[in-house]
């Protein structure tokens, strides 16, 4: 990672020339690598059973509080990137941007509730159904702040929502001021994964736009807030969640190999 001449000392552009430097922490488990060759890095699971959780991913957030995250709003996100396979043949989850990292993957932190901006993907049986018009599952561009006061005041309720949510008429009734609350936006991305792209998203302190080759595929009102660290990582899990109250999570098995290829990575505050 090197610095832009004459930009904001926060500025990174990594180097392509040589494999991710000791500025990226890694999260390499059994079953994964991450190989350099033709100036991209990739990213590689292979070989893993069902079961067994494994992950290629790289950050700059491990064993940090998340006060001290580095990054929040406004900056740019520019990635070129491609992948072994496309949307639903891919397996596990995969992607690159920005998040509070609220699960404890990486460090002995509090749980917290998730905030996210980021280029995410999730293949069959993952069901995230968090945005009333987009799949649960697939390639796409995504925010999530539930750290936010309407989400707060609307907790409350959700005993009673949830239940209530498994019809179908009131489900598209309820859930989208939920939806709103928790600051979620979605959209499917419709360039195919197997081929190179530029992945941008402007991440502003009011609005949040995304890009592929300069076509703007989602812009949203409620981007996340406060300090986030930068994530890009291919796995094998598959997860839900989702309004009815279904919640799950497993390791899924990848027989062959698999990657994301990524030949450049900028963050640029504004």
């Amino acid at each position: 990672m090197s610095r832009l001449p004459g930009a904001d000392d926060m500025t990174v552009k990594a180097d392509f020339s040589r494999e991710p430097g000791p500025e990226w922490k890694r999260l390499v488990l059994p079953g994964s690598a991450i190989e350099h060759t033709e100036r991209a890095w990739w990213f590689v699971n292979q070989n893993v059973e069902a079961g067994r959780y494994t992950d290629a991913q790289i950050d700059d957030y491990q064993g940090l509080p998340r006060r001290r995250f580095r990054w929040r709003a406004p900056l740019t996100l520019t990635v070129r990137a491609r992948f072994s396979h496309p949307a639903g043949e891919l397996i596990g989850t995969a992607g690159f941007g920005f998040w509070n990292d609220p699960f404890l993957m990486t460090g002995a932190r509090l749980p917290a509730l998730p905030r996210a901006i980021w280029f995410f993907y999730a293949s069959p049986p993952s069901n995230m159904k968090l945005d009333l018009n987009t799949p649960g599952r697939g390639w796409k561009a995504a925010t999530i702040d539930a750290i936010r006061l309407p989400f707060f005041l609307l907790a409350p309720l959700a005993p009673l929502a949830v239940p209530l949510m498994n019809l179908r008429p009131l489900y598209r009734m309820l859930w989208p001021p939920g939806q709103r609350a928790m600051g979620v936006g979605e959209a499917l991305i419709p360039a195919p994964m197997t081929e190179w792209h530029t992945y941008r998203l402007e991440w502003g302190e009011r609005q949040a736009r995304f890009s592929v080759d300069d076509e703007i595929i989602l812009t949203c009102d409620t981007p996340p807030r406060g300090r986030l660290g930068f994530v890009m990582w291919i796995d094998n899990q598959a997860l839900i969640a989702t309004p009815q109250g279904r919640f799950g999570w497993r390791a899924l098995a990848v027989p062959h190999r698999q990657w994301m290829a990524v030949s450049r990575l900028e963050i640029t505050p504004a």
